[in-house]
């Protein structure tokens, strides 16, 4: 279970167990293990250097408990005994971010843990057919950067074309980019020899990530409308030359899952379009049979202005299909509430606490059914009360 704290990439959510880890795909390829699971949701997100997804890897897919092979664009080796499936990145760089339902109880997060501690990557050279185990939950945490509660700057405009020259040395170009790699090459050998050049492509990257780059930390800004005052994500995971998308979803939400995984649907504002604040009260009800509709589970989950928990004596970030008690209205109804005061009384199990000043509020649906893939369903209003 997650807590509040500050993050160094993207939006938490807290009804899941989450792993990520890099590799380096270069010499050797890893083996990812996928333990028993039973019933519950789970779904591997295998990521190139891109932030694309390869591979399949999950409940939806019907995959399997074994061994995965994840291979770099140059190994040439063959499936060897025991390996379950081979499924090939792209670039050399390559991630993987398991995602695991849990509910909210206590029995749950006990019973997950002997499952979850199979979920170990490994160099090839170090498969033996048996499956290895890792207590996580002993494991060191790993400190993120320092951090003041704001979002962390990964991109430095005044260094981006220096940094983004090397990143083409190292990421092949997709299909058709062959141009565009060659013009961004000259480019940047010919500002290397003159100031004015330099000093050009500097400014541009420093005007362009204030005018640009930042407003797509406003949801708004993100994907395509959804109705009701949301928005939701376009192309996630598989966005190809969807440059624009992609440089959206990496600064305010990174490594997104594809749209038949999962789908996201998010806002900073109400229904009557008004900024969410925590100096109000807000009601998000579902009418019956108007949940999201999925095979695997939906969450609502409040962020704060920076995108992260907001820290709260309930330590309660999300609600939906974990929460086993949540109260639901006389005619099947399901109504959420929002805001920095408890509802008070039985409706207190259905609040998400929010902070005094902005926040945002985001519903992803885990293995959609049609009318979200089509986009027939839609969101709730969020009703100012």
């Amino acid at each position: 279970m997650l807590e509040a704290a500050p993050k160094a990439i993207r939006p938490s959510v807290s009804l899941k167990s989450y792993g990520l880890g890099f590799f380096s795909l270069d010499d050797e390829p890893v083996v990812i293990q996928v333990p028993d699971f039973g019933d519950r949701f789970w779904v591997y997100a295998l990521y190139d250097a891109r932030t694309d997804q390869f591979g399949h890897l999950g409940k939806p897919y019907g995959s399997k408990p074994g061994f995965y092979l994840l291979a770099g664009p140059r190994w040439r080796g063959l499936k060897p005994d025991g390996i379950t499936d081979v499924l090939r990145c792209s670039t050399a760089l390559a991630n993987a971010i398991p995602r695991v339902f849990q509910d909210d109880t206590p029995e749950d997060k006990k019973a997950i843990q002997s499952v979850i501690n199979q979920v170990v990557v490994y160099p090839l050279k170090d498969f033996t057919g048996q499956m290895k185990t890792i207590e996580w939950s002993k494991v060191p945490d790993i400190l993120g950067p320092k951090s003041s509660g704001e979002e962390t700057k990964w991109v430095v405009p005044e260094k981006f074309s220096d940094e983004f020259g090397e990143v083409l040395d190292i990421v092949d170009p997709l299909p058709g980019e062959e141009a565009l790699y060659a013009q961004f090459r000259l480019l940047f050998d010919t500002a290397a020899k003159d100031a004015d050049l330099k000093k050009l492509l500097v400014d541009t990257a420093v005007e362009t990530d204030h005018a640009v780059i930042k407003p797509f930390f406003e949801w708004r800004h993100n994907g395509r409308p959804a109705g009701n005052g949301w928005n939701r994500s376009t192309n996630n995971a598989q966005w190809g030359i969807d440059y624009f998308n992609r440089t959206g979803t990496a600064k305010s939400n990174m490594f997104d899952n594809r749209p038949n995984e999962t789908q996201y649907f998010y806002t900073d504002y109400d229904g009557a379009n008004g900024e969410l604040n925590g100096s109000g009260s807000y009601e998000v009800t579902f009418t019956p049979g108007q949940e999201p509709p999925v095979n695997g589970f939906w969450s609502l989950t409040l962020y704060n202005d920076k995108h992260l928990f907001h820290p709260n004596d309930l330590k309660r970030y999300s609600l939906g299909t974990k929460n086993k008690n949540l109260k639901r209205n006389s005619d099947g109804s399901l109504t959420l509430y929002i805001g920095a005061k408890s509802p008070g009384g039985e409706k207190e199990v259905n609040w998400l606490p929010a902070p005094d000043g902005k926040f945002s509020l985001y519903i992803r649906a885990y293995w959609g059914k049609e009318p979200i893939l089509d986009s027939s369903w839609q969101p709730p209003k969020i009703e100012k009360v």
